[in-house]
């Protein structure tokens, strides 16, 4: 089993895309609350044109929204953020306090078990949200629960910026 991350920030449709090719993933898990993007640029991530483009590859689709922190969690979040400064784009690692709710109220409801029993004949996996940077999203935390439970390492796919 491969265990990767992707954020959908720094990424244009066909270099997105050409990165979930190149690494081979079989499943992709859409993890955000809201499986929306503002504006042109990223409008390839909003979930019905994503989810095609997914499909057009011959890859799976699934949207698992119980893995999103919610609104008050990305709350805390965004105040940290604010009084530090940053700009959520630019962050480059989550606040201690996100990560211990995060962890306490979402991931500790997560069953690695039962999912893994979900991943018949699935060799590799990509969790997806907006980030730029894996240590900015909750999806490296995610991605370190489900690596840990297979005994590998996660696998960050980052734009190349030139």
């Amino acid at each position: 089993m491969r265990i990767l991350t992707i954020g959908g920030y720094g990424f244009d449709e066909q270099s997105f895309l050409e990165t979930l090719r190149q690494a081979d993933v079989d499943l992709f898990l859409d993890i955000r609350q809201r499986a929306g993007m503002r504006g042109a640029k990223y409008a390839f991530l909003n979930k019905t044109r994503l989810q095609e483009s997914i499909y057009n590859m011959g890859k799976e689709y699934r949207h698992i929204r119980d893995l999103a922190p919610s609104t008050e969690i990305r709350d805390l979040q965004k105040q940290e953020d604010l009084s530090g400064g940053v700009l959520k784009r630019a962050r480059a690692e989550l606040s201690p306090e996100f990560i211990e709710v995060y962890q306490s109220r979402v991931l500790s409801e997560f069953d690695a078990e039962s999912f893994s029993d979900s991943l018949e004949s699935v060799e590799s996996i990509a969790f997806f949200c907006v980030e730029q940077h894996p240590n900015a999203c909750h999806r490296s935390i995610v991605a370190a629960r489900v690596a840990e439970y297979y005994g590998v390492a996660v696998e960050d796919l980052i734009p190349c910026v030139s």
